[in-house]
């Protein structure tokens, strides 16, 4: 076993502290989260959630899928956040690869516009935005799933840019004396080679789509095309007239699971496109 370097280990204590302070506090709010949506509202409102007196009430999950419409607000998320993934991986995998691999004119330009682009907050720009689909006659799900390609797409590239750009030439070289085209060439070759890149950024775009809220406040109208923010809004507000506590954490809930998955399932792959950039070929 490997020695423990306990000075080491002693100018780390008080990261280790802050670390273990927020994990604490995190998984005590989400204990105390799942055990509401578990109770009734007279409990959580008295403070004895944990007691379960009147046992566990598992229809506050049936509640909040079926009548407080948490089907329909999660359909919509998986729906907007797949297509935008997708979308943005068709857009900004080739386009890191020929930024990447090749010099060519405007291509400096081309990096330093997304760059610029990441850099302006979304707020800046939803009024003009709005303006234009108003003209255009783009509203609906089509806009919203628009506009989330295009804002994750500058990030994107850049993510992949760099991973692109660690790969050496010799597998293109051996690809083109093998006769494989360019495209197949970028797909079945360089591709695979940054799968972990491609699976920690499509995971990164799936929850900032999944938990974005402000733009679907502004462009969505009506339950029918909400995502899971605009839903649990709509949720706390129904609340003040319904009273069912157990039923809203029950749908908060249900809209953390799939995010919460992802983490524990893919954390080896999320770590993996982190750091692998750092390593040249």
């Amino acid at each position: 076993m490997k020695k423990i370097n306990w000075k080491k280990e002693a100018r780390l204590l008080p990261g280790y502290l802050i670390v273990g302070v927020w994990v604490l506090f995190t998984a005590v709010m989400l204990i105390w989260i799942l055990g509401a949506s578990l109770s009734t509202s007279r409990e959580i409102y008295t403070g004895e959630i944990f007691k379960f007196a009147s046992g566990f009430h598992w229809e506050n999950y049936a509640t909040a899928w079926n009548v407080q419409n948490v089907s329909v607000f999660f359909s919509n998320s998986l729906l907007y956040s797949v297509i935008s993934c997708v979308g943005v991986l068709a857009i900004s995998a080739p386009a890191a690869y020929v930024l990447s691999r090749w010099q060519f004119k405007g291509g400096m330009t081309l990096r330093i516009g997304l760059i610029i682009a990441m850099s302006v907050p979304v707020i800046m720009i939803i009024m003009p935005i709005y303006s234009l689909a108003v003209q255009w006659g783009i509203k609906g799900r089509l806009l919203l799933v628009i506009l989330y390609i295009l804002i994750r797409v500058p990030y994107t590239t850049i993510y992949l840019l760099d991973f692109f750009s660690t790969l050496s030439r010799t597998y293109e070289e051996a690809a083109y004396l093998d006769g494989c085209s360019g495209p197949n060439t970028f797909l079945k070759i360089m591709l695979p080679l940054v799968q972990p890149a491609v699976v920690t950024v499509t995971i990164f775009n799936f929850m900032s789509v999944w938990n974005e809220f402000f733009m679907a406040l502004i462009f969505t109208s009506g339950e029918s095309m909400a995502p899971v923010g605009v839903g649990l809004l709509n949720i706390i507000n129904a609340m003040k007239q319904t009273g069912n506590m157990g039923g809203m954490f029950a749908a908060v809930i249900i809209v953390f699971l799939p995010t919460f998955l992802l983490y524990i399932f893919m954390s080896e792959k999320i770590i993996a496109g982190v750091t692998g950039g750092g390593v040249k070929g």
